[in-house]
């Protein structure tokens, strides 16, 4: 009763709002330049549009598929409202809007699935609801919201779990055989950066996949924790610049990154946030006013927040639901924080069977595009997903459509190819569903 009187005063406590003010004018402008980015290369072609068919997540089948002028405005209204998350500007709105948008064009296509993408969509959501629009905002100067110079507590606490949580359960996710004791997959990668400037040479020493290897584990596992603790947090953000800047070398992973080093400023002390919102010359309202929680709403309010930290803690453990190697079958591996822990090269042939015993052998290239056919060879939901579309379409054609089955062959983390699903199986008989697949051969 004690922990709990003193965790709930804790939660409410008024502290500066200014680390929150420093996030949310962080993120916005990351996704800005993230938007543009993501169009100036011509992938919102390439994803959204070139493609006549769509992998979806289960569960997410209803998503309609966007046409090209939907898409782009999509990207468009997503650039404004990230710019008007940056400037606090009908923040709430802006928030909501942009959580919408990007979760939408998230959820178009599971061919692209990222682990970053879903933090993104997780951090848009959590900024509907946190005051950080209430100092040195648009809405503030124009009148439109009370200035507030303080919060409670959990409204900051909430951002650090959240990455604490990417960062921890990314470390917990390497705990295994291949990643420790083989240094897979980084075995077969960082020779391929060997050509690199300055530090190239030192991919193929035989012992640097094994020294990239724990220090990752060790560095996911402990830098929440480092971070937290004033006397480690100026070393620990030292070690994220220098982290995430080597992996953007090497493995030239996009925006995340800089993404995660703009976030984790958010552990370091209000003092520090308000001294770097001083230099920027931001204007500060309302220096006495603090966030008044409703008495009544606290116990609601925690209720909620205990509930976001149980999924976010329990969800990306449900692999261990499933028997055999989540690496290998990758069933509950989405959504879990598993980064960069799996080199698969797969081959998928499809056989159509009509209702006369006739058989066609389908060249995926006609309905995919090489990116879907790439992932879709290794994906147990994808194969399904694109088994029902085959038979629809040759059905369309007017052929009846008896069984479509796959030889599907996966290399998996440097090992020998071996099949990957049981090529016996009807698979336009089955549906996709949260149960295990038996028809996903084991891995050797």
């Amino acid at each position: 009763m004690v922990t709990s009187s003193w965790l709930h005063r804790k939660l409410f406590e008024p502290i500066s709002i200014a680390p929150l003010v420093t996030f949310r004018i962080v993120f916005g402008s990351l996704m800005v330049a993230s938007i543009f980015r993501f169009w100036a290369n011509g992938w919102i072609e390439d994803q959204f549009i070139t493609p006549s068919f769509h992998f979806k997540y289960f569960g997410f089948y209803w998503i309609p598929d966007p046409t090209s002028a939907v898409i782009y405005a999509c990207f468009l209204m997503m650039a404004v409202a990230a710019s008007m998350i940056a400037l606090g500007l009908f923040y709430r709105y802006a928030a909501a809007a942009f959580f919408l948008l990007f979760t939408y064009v998230e959820l178009i296509d599971a061919t692209y699935y990222l682990n970053h993408y879903y933090f993104v969509s997780l951090v848009s959501l959590l900024l509907i609801f946190l005051p950080a629009g209430r100092q040195s905002s648009l809405d503030v100067a124009l009148g439109w919201v009370k200035p507030l110079k303080k919060v409670s507590a959990w409204s900051i606490w909430l951002v650090m779990f959240q990455l604490g949580v990417v960062y921890f359960l990314a470390g917990v996710a390497k705990l295994n055989e291949d990643w420790l004791i083989h240094a897979m997959p980084l075995a077969i990668w960082l020779p391929t950066q060997a050509h690199l400037p300055v530090l190239g040479y030192l991919m193929e020493w035989w012992a640097a996949p094994h020294l990239f290897s724990w220090f990752g584990a060790l560095y996911d596992l402990s830098i929440p924790f480092l971070l937290l603790w004033r006397p480690t947090r100026p070393f620990a953000y030292l070690a994220v610049i220098a982290f995430h800047v080597m992996t953007w070398w090497l493995f030239q992973i996009g925006m995340f990154p800089f993404i995660m080093i703009g976030a984790t400023l958010i552990f370091f002390p209000a003092s520090t946030h308000e001294r770097w919102q001083r230099q920027l010359r931001l204007p500060v309202w309302g220096e006495n006013v603090v966030q008044e929680s409703s008495k009544r709403l606290q116990p609601v309010l925690t209720t909620v927040l205990a509930l976001y930290v149980l999924v976010q803690t329990l969800f990306p453990f449900r692999n261990l639901l499933y028997p055999g190697d989540p690496l290998w079958h990758e069933q509950g591996y989405r959504f879990g924080w598993r980064v960069m822990l799996v080199e698969k090269a797969g081959y998928a042939q499809f056989k159509v069977v009509d209702a006369t015993g006739g058989e066609l052998w389908v060249d995926n290239s006609e309905f995919l595009t090489p990116v879907q056919e790439k992932m879709m060879a290794t994906q147990s939901d994808f194969i399904l997903q694109y088994a029902a579309h085959l038979k629809e379409h040759f059905e369309a054609e007017g052929i009846s459509v008896e069984r479509v089955s796959a030889d599907v062959r996966v290399s998996h983390n440097g090992r020998s190819s071996q099949p990957y699903i049981d090529a016996e199986v009807n698979l336009a008989s089955l549906s996709d569903s949260w149960t295990n697949k038996p028809w996903i051969k084991p891995l050797q």
